[in-house]
């Protein structure tokens, strides 16, 4: 049977200056106790690997508002104006991504690639988080693979083996990003027996998730 925690108990394995990443689509799909357990654990000084940081004082954006996060890699910030803020103050280091580049880089770090080849954004200030190179005489932007110390993601069943279904927006960047914690935490709606789960409708195995968190 996989451990079971706790928001609480899961929120206290993240220490100061952890690179996490988490996963969702505009708070859907996203561990909502996890984040509101790691602001009343005061973890601070985050590096952040999310598509967006939410609305402000909402999900994610309740890490923003509250201060946590010093480093955020995302590729869009535009509903939520506390982001922006401390972007142009510099309160806030934000490295903007194109989304899909966001997700190879992802998928990249937990296949145990090399880094990603892309077009996409070359010419544009996306280009300083890679290098431009030559390739049969065309200009690529590579992009490096992206991993964190956690990947605290969300999913609608996980059974006691740690196996993981996803539903709908959950399946935003939560499974690539499964692949690429060093620890992986996972927030369910709800824990069922080995079995439950059919087969075919395993995205993650539970092989790879280390605690889950359970329904309050």
């Amino acid at each position: 049977m996989q451990k079971c925690l706790s928001a609480e108990d899961a929120a206290a394995l993240v220490p100061d200056g952890a690179k996490i990443m988490i996963g969702g689509f505009l708070g859907c799909g996203t561990l909502h106790r996890v984040i509101d357990a790691l602001l009343d654990a005061g973890a601070s000084n985050l590096t952040l690997i999310a598509n967006d940081t939410d609305r402000a004082n909402t999900g994610i954006g309740k890490l923003i508002h509250e201060r946590r996060v010093s480093r955020l890699v995302a590729t869009h910030i535009g509903l939520n104006p506390e982001t922006q803020q401390g972007l142009l103050e510099g309160g806030l280091e934000v490295d903007l991504v194109p989304q899909g580049t966001l997700a190879e880089q992802i998928r990249a770090g937990g296949y145990g690639l090399g880094g990603v080849l892309t077009k996409t954004g070359l010419g544009t200030v996306a280009a300083r988080a890679g290098q431009t190179m030559t390739i049969n005489g065309e200009e690529w932007l590579y992009m490096p693979p992206l991993r964190a110390d956690f990947a605290l993601i969300y999913a609608d069943r996980a059974d006691q083996a740690g196996n993981l279904a996803y539903q709908l927006t959950q399946h935003n960047f939560n499974p690539l990003m499964a692949m690429a914690g060093e620890t992986v935490i996972c927030e369910t709606r709800e824990i069922v027996p080995v079995g439950v789960i059919a087969p075919d409708h395993v995205k993650t195995p539970g092989v790879i998730v280390d605690y889950l968190v359970g329904s309050a």
